[in-house]
Formats: structure tokens, C-alpha cells, sequence
């Protein structure tokens, strides 16, 4: 008897493996822990968001994407010279401010002849002769859990200086900026 040639349904039908299947579900295993960690990292440590104004200029500029990462302040706490995101007062319903911090906890802060100073020390962050020196025209004496923030183009910004923002509460502190993307007048990289 000749076989016939062209289509034939009666196929034998394969068994699959139990070997086949651990593959699989090892596979879906190792996709759903990188999803999963993959959204840990982004929810948990990182964020990001965008600088908004030329307060933070020439660190930052208007527009700029950053990395905020919210883990670090879990474990130690921010300290002067950083950049750190915000919302005032702990407004959620706020845009987020990037700042420098210039004082910390304990410390005595005041603004006199244009130039910031710190414990009687002046701090040079760079600024040009500070303008308006606001709610630090009179020493200030910063409580527990409170920083002093302000812009690096210190002219331009509404900071710790503004009375409707004042020191900044730790708990109002989201993290420290971290890495900035391309703009048009920087490269991307990390933020120092």
C-alpha cells in the first residue's frame, strides 16, 4: 500500500515533558522577580522628576530630569552641600523643589552684606552677593528636625529665605538628587 502525499491530520500528538514545563515556569518565575524588583527600585529608592525654574542654575537647569534617590535618607540623614527634592511644608499637592542645603540641624544661620553664614562662619556655595536675605536677615537657629535650603542661583529663588517655605522639615524631604539628563546646556551624568 503507497502512502498518500499531502496533508495528513492523524498526527501524533507529542508529550510534553515534565522537564519542559520546570523550564517554563522557571522562566515566568525569573521574568515576574525582575518585574517586581525592577518596580521595588523605582517606587522604593528611586524617582524622578524635573527641575522646575532657573533657581538651581548652573547645577541644574530649568526643565532638567533628575533621579531622586529616596533610600539613601532612610539610613543617614541629608547634609550641607547636597541637593535635595522637596515639597514645602509637606504640601503633596505642590511641584517638587530642588534645593542645596546649607545648614542643618542645631545650626545658627543669617544673612549679612549679601553672604551667608552659618554658625558665624561665611559659606561659600558659590553664590553672588545674596540680594534679599528674608526671614534670614535675623539669625535663626534651626530646631531638630529642620534644614535651611537654597538655590544656587540664590537671586532667582524661592528658598528657606521665603517666608511661605522656611526651613525645610525632614519629613517634607523626598530624597537627594543624584543624576540629571541631557539638557540643552549640560551633558547627563551625576549631580555634585
Amino acid at each position: 500500500m503507497r502512502r498518500r502525499s499531502g496533508l495528513n491530520f492523524n498526527r501524533k500528538r507529542r508529550n510534553i515533558s515534565g522537564q519542559v514545563v520546570r523550564e517554563v515556569v522557571s522562566w515566568i518565575m525569573h521574568i515576574a522577580i525582575a518585574v517586581a524588583a525592577a518596580f521595588w527600585l523605582v517606587y522604593f529608592v528611586g524617582m524622578r522628576t524635573s527641575v522646575i525654574g532657573v533657581s538651581m542654575e548652573d547645577t541644574l537647569y530649568s526643565g532638567q530630569q533628575i533621579l531622586v534617590n529616596r533610600l539613601s535618607y532612610l539610613f543617614f540623614s541629608p547634609d550641607a552641600g547636597d541637593i535635595v527634592v522637596f515639597q514645602p511644608n509637606g504640601n503633596r499637592n505642590s511641584h517638587y523643589y530642588v534645593k542645596r542645603v546649607v545648614a542643618k540641624p542645631g545650626d545658627r544661620v543669617q544673612i549679612r552684606e549679601g553672604k551667608l553664614y552659618v554658625n558665624d562662619s561665611i559659606r561659600d556655595y558659590g553664590y553672588d552677593k545674596i540680594m534679599d536675605p528674608g526671614i534670614a536677615e535675623n539669625e535663626l537657629l534651626l530646631e531638630e528636625d529642620e534644614y535651611f535650603v537654597m538655590g544656587d542661583n540664590c537671586n532667582s529663588s524661592e528658598d528657606s529665605r521665603s517666608g511661605n517655605i522656611g526651613p525645610v522639615r525632614r519629613d517634607a524631604i523626598e530624597g537627594r538628587a543624584w543624576f540629571h539628563f541631557n539638557s540643552p546646556n549640560s551633558y547627563m551624568g551625576f549631580i555634585e
